[in-house]
């Protein structure tokens, strides 16, 4: 590069966004020998330096950024950031794209430095927008100007809901925060959003862009990083706010910096929209009107700092930093990062002391351009800056093991998504450091372990936000929806249902149970998509059950039905009351997508099985119920069926008084059984029947949840108050003490103790207690409620300490009873005396009244 002459070829070439500029330098640098182009990000950079290496090869192709330099033996082409460019490199072509930024108010006195002082040997070309030409043409007396035209139209609509956006938008907003919260509401309600920030790494940028213009996800979300060094296929620009914080002040959007974000809708020909969104305020209409038409005020200065600087002495720098320009178009910039940390430097004793010579002044101001990536508001970076400046002062380079230590802290990938920005600002600032050859001991392995590092957490950094922003089943199954695509579904033998490799659901039997979605709309999409992937399988089933006669269903003791498909039990349907305790009602247990007659056909058949399940376990009823009865017996078969099969003797013992012998014949055919306490059909106390019942008794009586049944093979239980007597009874268990006894075990224990009894005294053997199924504690309380009371020891004459004795309670006779207390209230009367039975007489007062 060399100071410019009149007989170099300078070039402008201007326009809005969208006018093929960047690829005009292009073509030309590469019809050159050699050539530069400065981009003004390390974004931009790196993307035409992967073109040129396409075209050219690596070996003639260079990359030169604050934090990268790729620079071959024999590179002709060098892709550069502005701030990087080698200011004594001689090439024939040489470019500064968007060459506006010299009135940026952080960098234009970089960009302005390169437009008054960087050439091509032959040709120099400046990439910009319209509005420098006039101040360019004064300050580059020699610069021709070639306008292009933008390619497609940009046209303004209004404002609109954020979630009512149309696909491939992007919304714009101007905090961290802002971007984040758009994005969480675009995740909840379309699916998902890619990320754009200048806080991300341009490995993390790169892959969030590819995410979005691979159509992973329609929307992108991004500040106004966004507005330069990205091309993408985005069709409409929503501002969801028209103002920024720019590091000193809030101040609202010019209309040139609104330009350059909106100018990104629309893709070479295909023109563009761009409005308002979120709480944004309308945009003006003259501002509109400037948007669509490309016309915004001149430039009027542009940013400029002295670049012949003294280092003789801290005073002479900062002098020389303090120089304004000479021209009424240039204004000197507000001091920059690097003053700002040289002031805050040169004031700490440490670096005082050894700013003794021009060689330290120069090295602390190269130092001061280390960029403060982390852009925190307390001095973490200056104290960083001290510690470099101190430690290449002292020794000639930095200290590896204080590089190792700092570096190894940046290495952990977890944590969440400000962690991880946090740590690529942090290695970002060692992989600018590690580009300082003079700086370090083995250079070239410290910039392979940056980079490796910047790499890993860019990585991490992309799946984070993909996992926060992106629901990847949403965005497709909306997309796929919306275009009326077939969709690749299937369900798999456990009932999953996949719909476009993604899990939304599954279904069991023709009941489906969406997967759990963050909000309404994405639970909508999920269960639209499963609708339209089960069209195939619910008529499938519908047929399976509707096309046989050898069904296999189950009935659970919860009162589910339950359909055996390919091996695997289905709950199709579950029991409700009916007319009888015999005739309970199936419900079938479906969604919307079984309808219409097939859901009738199934509905059919599943009631069809019930009753015919009911029919043949429980014949015994069915059949005492279906007897053609009279009299007496008929109203104790009533009875009998209404309870469950199982039927208190003494609730009943006026019929049973009224029975004939004959009555007891037909109880006998009916296998009905009279007992001491209770009426029941022993063939019904099998576990499965007495189950069975028992469960028919729960569901005509409402019982829910249906309470557990005692275990097979058990003929006793503890009594527990909460499950209702009537269900017990139904499943063949009556109360006795603190137990729940079988009935026909309490029969068998009765007849047990009469014998016993008969003999005098007994004792609890092993026998009654087997009979019983618990401990001797416990058999005495059944003992007990069974009329049965225990003797004490001077009662039996002897002492058995093994043995209970207990004996029986005289009879109770409510006759004979009577009859004794009305003879001893009779005899009680005939003993009292004269006065006695007067004082108990209605005339006790005329003795005490006094008669004239």
């Amino acid at each position: 590069m060399q100071i410019s002459t009149k007989e170099k070829i300078v070039t402008a070439v201007l326009g809005p966004t969208n006018t093929g500029k960047t690829h005009l330098a292009m073509e030309r640098l590469l019809a050159h020998g050699s050539g530069m182009i400065g981009f003004p990000l390390r974004l931009l950079a790196r993307e035409n330096y992967d073109r040129a290496v396409e075209l050219k090869g690596p070996r003639q192709v260079a990359l030169i950024t604050g934090e990268e330099k790729i620079v071959p033996t024999y590179a002709k082409y060098f892709f550069c950031t502005v701030e990087s460019m080698p200011v004594n490199k001689r090439v024939d072509f040489l470019a500064i794209d968007e060459i506006q930024l010299c009135a940026d108010l952080d960098r234009g006195h970089i960009f302005t430095e390169r437009l008054l002082h960087a050439r091509g040997e032959q040709e120099t070309m400046f990439m910009g927008s319209e509005g420098i030409w006039s101040l360019l043409k004064k300050l580059v007396p020699d610069v021709s100007c070639i306008t292009r035209p933008r390619f497609s139209k940009l046209t303004y609509t209004g404002s609109r809901k954020t979630i009512r956006l149309p696909p491939r938008s992007a919304v714009v907003g101007f905090s961290a925060g802002d971007v984040y919260a758009l994005a969480e509401l675009i995740r909840r309600q379309r699916g998902g959003a890619a990320i754009v920030m200048g806080a991300l790494s341009p490995r993390t940028r790169n892959a969030q862009v590819a995410m979005f213009q691979n159509g992973d996800v329609d929307y992108l979300v991004a500040t106004d990083a966004i507005g330069m060094g990205l091309n993408m296929d985005v069709d409409h620009i929503a501002f969801a706010s028209l103002d920024k914080f720019d590091g000193t002040l809030r101040r609202i959007l010019t209309p040139r910096e609104l330009a350059q974000i909106a100018g990104r809708a629309g893709r070479y020909m295909r023109d563009g929209t761009f409005g308002v969104t979120g709480d944004a305020d309308e945009i003006h209409p003259s501002i509109i009107e400037q948007l669509e038409s490309h016309r915004f005020d001149p430039i009027k200065r542009f940013q400029w700092r002295n670049s012949n600087l003294v280092f003789d002495s801290v005073d002479s720098l900062i002098e020389s930093l303090k120089v304004c320009p000479d021209s009424l178009n240039l204004e000197k910039i507000r001091q920059p990062d690097d003053e700002k940390f040289f002031m805050e430097l040169v004031c700490e004793k440490d670096v005082q002391e050894r700013l003794d010579d021009k060689s330290a002044i120069e090295l602390l101001w190269q130092v001061c351009q280390i960029p403060d990536f982390r852009k925190r508001t307390a001095g973490g970076h200056v104290c960083l800056l001290s510690r470099i400046f101190q430690s290449i002062n002292n020794s000639g380079n930095l200290n590896t093991e204080w590089i190792a230590k700092e570096v190894s802290r940046m290495a952990n990938i977890d944590g969440g998504i400000d962690s991880l920005v946090d740590r690529i600002a942090n290695i970002r600032i060692w992989t600018y450091i590690a580009n300082k050859s003079d700086w370090l001991i083995n250079p070239e392995d410290w910039q392979e372990r940056t980079r490796e590092i910047e790499d890993r957490l860019s990585d991490a950094l992309h799946e984070r936000l993909i996992q926060r922003f992106v629901d990847q089943r949403t965005s497709v199954l909306v997309k796929k929806l919306k275009d009326k695509k077939n969709l690749q579904s299937s369900v798999t033998k456990e009932g999953d249902v996949m719909v476009e490799g993604h899990f939304v659901g599954r279904i069991e039997g023709f009941k489906f149970f969406p997967d759990i979605t963050d909000n309404a709309i994405a639970g909508r999409t999920v269960s639209a998509a499963a609708y339209r992937a089960l069209a195939n399988e619910i008529p499938r089933r519908a047929t399976a059950i509707t096309g046989t006669s050898n069904l296999r269903f189950e009935l659970s003791p919860q009162g589910k039905i339950y359909w055996l498909d390919k091996g695997i039990t289905q709950l199709v349907g579950r029991l409700i009351p009916g007319k009888d305790t015999l005739r309970p009602r199936a419900e079938l247990v479906a969604s919307d997508c079984l309808a219409g007659s097939s859901r009738i056909a199934v509905g059919h058949c599943i009631q069809k099985w019930l009753n015919e399940h009911v029919r043949e376990n429980l014949a015994p009823l069915f059949k005492a119920q279906e007897e053609n009865l009279t009299g007496a017996i008929r109203g104790l078969i009533f009875q009998l069926i209404e309870n469950g099969g199982v039927l208190s003797r003494y609730k009943v013992i006026g019929q049973l008084k009224a029975l004939g012998e004959c009555d007891y014949i037909m109880l006998r055919r009916l296998n009905i059984k009279v007992g001491r306490l209770d009426i029941f059909f022993p063939r019904l106390l099998r576990p499965k029947l007495a189950g069975l019942v028992a469960l028919l008794w729960a569901i005509q009586n409402k019982i829910d949840p249906v309470p557990e049944l005692p275990p097979p093979g058990r003929v006793s239980i503890d009594y527990k108050p909460e499950i209702p007597n009537g269900f017990m009874r139904a499943a063949g268990f009556k109360r006795a003490g603190d137990l729940m006894v079988r009935v026909d075990i309490l029969e068998r224990i009765i007849g047990m103790l009469k014998f016993r009894s008969e003999q005098g005294p007994f004792g609890l053997d092993s026998n009654i207690l087997n009979t019983l199924g618990c401990s001797a504690e416990k058999a005495v309380l059944v003992l007990r409620s069974l009329g049965y009371e225990k003797k004490s020891v001077d009662q039996i004459g002897e002492l058995n300490e093994v043995a209970l004795y207990v004996a029986r309670k005289p009879k109770h006779n409510p006759r004979k009873n009577k009859i004794n207390m009305t003879s001893r209230k009779r005899k009680k009367r005939n003993n009292l005396g004269p006065d006695t039975i007067l004082e108990e007489s209605p005339f006790l007062k005329l003795r005490e009244m006094s008669i004239r």
